[in-house]
């Protein structure tokens, strides 16, 4: 595999597709994303891929293993991914890659490595991997409260963890370079624009006018606003309760979209200044790069915030794969329209480099598309919550195939959307359907009975509990986000704490993680 190309693949949390690729989306968002436009446009932009859950460890754990939620315990936040799952890092590992993820992974239990040969920097204590404001870990201010914040970052540029996710993985590459003729795969995982919502301050200042407290000209509405048909659903009841948002008022909701708006072009910056050196060093000149999110953000859409519901800006993400052959001119420029999901990353990526994905995988290998430009021939997608944190019955299953979107839940009424015709998610042809609708009706809802047993998965969740137990993490540490550093020696420390005076979080990462290499 010495010829074979390297990947990077530029992982980040809670992007929103409407803050990506302006260039065609009426609904997208004025994010400027220079970096993120300029990759889509010279490469392959999947137009229409959602995640697998859209919840952070959840949909991280179905994307490193390219399977749905009920086969690699993706439940909830702060599950283990069981040990017989391989992952990304493992296939590559086997045909010849050295492995290295930097940055959050939100993994829970003590396997913090899942098939990774180093991790340098990132959150192995098993907690969120979110870089909280001091006054926040002082008891200054709350952390419950997730948009109260929502401004100019106090913590020093050069420690904010894009910067030190992104200049670790430049170390890594280099001394990679200089040592060894194999090939790599390196993940650098970045936090934002996931809350809290802060940045630097000259990024705020293009959406907010912080002299005068108010929002900028620049600064827009949620594109829809808590309105349609399923303003009254008992998910939408559920999540609206669960989350709060109906508490928040017009102008705290305006000054978070704008915190959100400045992380996320906070993010484009660092990400473009990562690879313009990378391309500089000529390290690019073989790599195959890839941008994906492990969900959205709803922003005020809906009248809710984050994610963790049905709706697009909630399941559905950025996702480019930019190769060699794309700067040479060999492969073919393309924004495929075609619905694929997250669970493709993992065999695309296996196609496109020449190895054998494992033979379970429920993604689909769109190497051809990347290469060739092509619509894929693609089968339904899907993107499910299997857990009742908007009340017994929410539990839901996603299917999106060509215009249509349905959603089945366990016991709560259907929704289906044509989202060529209704992007924004108005009406749901469910209620009264004409023989068109209802013929697509009746399709999906057979695909729902044929591939989802919500009464099954409840159980698989009571059983696969015990993988909390077996994997359980116990290390401590003062950080609130739970980032470390990992010493040559194989010691992990705080990474929050001062450099010449650590808190020492374990002497020994390979007798606290199992699944850590021997140091």
């Amino acid at each position: 595999m010495s010829d074979a190309p390297n990947v990077l693949f530029l992982l980040s949390d809670e992007h929103s597709f409407r803050c990506f690729d302006n260039r065609d989306n009426i609904h997208s968002e004025p994010t400027e994303t220079t970096a993120f436009d300029d990759l889509a446009a010279h490469g392959t932009n999947f137009e229409t891929t959602y995640c697998q859950m859209p919840l952070c460890t959840p949909s991280r754990l179905c994307l490193l293993t390219g399977r749905e939620v009920r086969e690699c315990n993706a439940w909830g936040n702060g599950r283990v991914l069981p040990p017989d799952c391989t992952t990304i890092p493992e296939a590559f590992g086997d045909a010849g890659y050295d492995t290295c993820l930097v940055g959050k992974m939100h993994l829970g239990g003590s396997r913090q490595y899942v098939g990774f040969d180093e991790r340098p920097y990132g959150d192995l204590t098993g907690a969120t991997g979110h870089q909280w404001e001091p006054l926040d870990r002082a008891g200054g201010r709350s952390t419950g409260e997730r948009i109260d914040d929502a401004g100019v970052t106090e913590i020093p540029e050069s420690r904010l963890q894009e910067y030190v996710t992104t200049r670790e993985s430049l170390s890594w590459i280099r001394e990679h370079e200089a040592a060894s003729d194999r090939p790599w795969f390196l993940c650098a995982s970045l936090s934002r624009p996931h809350f809290p919502l802060t940045a630097p301050r000259r990024y705020l200042l293009r959406y907010w006018n912080l002299d005068r407290d108010e929002p900028t000209d620049v600064l827009t509405e949620p594109v829809v606003g808590y309105e349609g048909d399923t303003t009254d659903h008992p998910m939408t009841a559920g999540a609206v309760d669960g989350f709060e948002t109906g508490d928040i008022d017009h102008r705290a909701q305006q000054r978070a979209r704008a915190a959100y708006f400045a992380c996320v072009d906070f993010l484009d910056d660092i990400v473009g200044e990562f690879l313009s050196t990378l391309e500089r060093d000529g390290l690019l000149e073989d790599t195959i790069v890839v941008y994906a999110s492990d969900h959205g953000e709803l922003a005020g859409e809906h009248g809710l915030w984050w994610k963790h519901t049905w709706h697009e800006a909630a399941t559905r993400v950025p996702f480019v794969i930019q190769t060699p052959g794309h700067r040479r001119g060999d492969h073919v420029l393309a924004d495929i329209e075609t619905p694929t999901s997250l669970a493709d990353v993992f065999p695309t990526l296996c196609g496109l480099v020449g190895i054998d994905p494992p033979t379970q995988l429920d993604g689909e290998d769109l190497a051809e598309t990347v290469r060739r430009g092509v619509e894929p021939d693609r089968e339904p997608v899907f993107c499910d919550n299997l857990n009742t944190r908007w009340g017994a019955g929410t539990e839901f299953r996603v299917v999106r195939d060509g215009d249509y979107k349905y959603v089945a839940f366990r016991d709560a009424p259907e929704l289906l959307f044509d989202l060529e015709a209704d992007p924004l998610e108005q009406v749901n042809l469910a209620a009264s359907p004409n023989d068109d609708h209802r013929a697509a009706l009746e399709r999906l809802r057979s695909v729902v009975a044929e591939t989802m047993d919500f009464e099954a998965a409840q159980a698989e969740q009571e059983r696969d509990a015990r993988l909390q137990r077996e994997f359980a993490l116990e290390v401590e540490t003062s950080s609130e986000s739970g980032n470390c550093y990992v010493t040559a020696d194989g010691r992990v420390l705080d990474a929050d704490d001062t450099l010449y005076d650590p808190t020492v979080v374990t002497d020994d990462a390979a007798s606290t993680f199992p699944d850590a290499p021997e140091y």
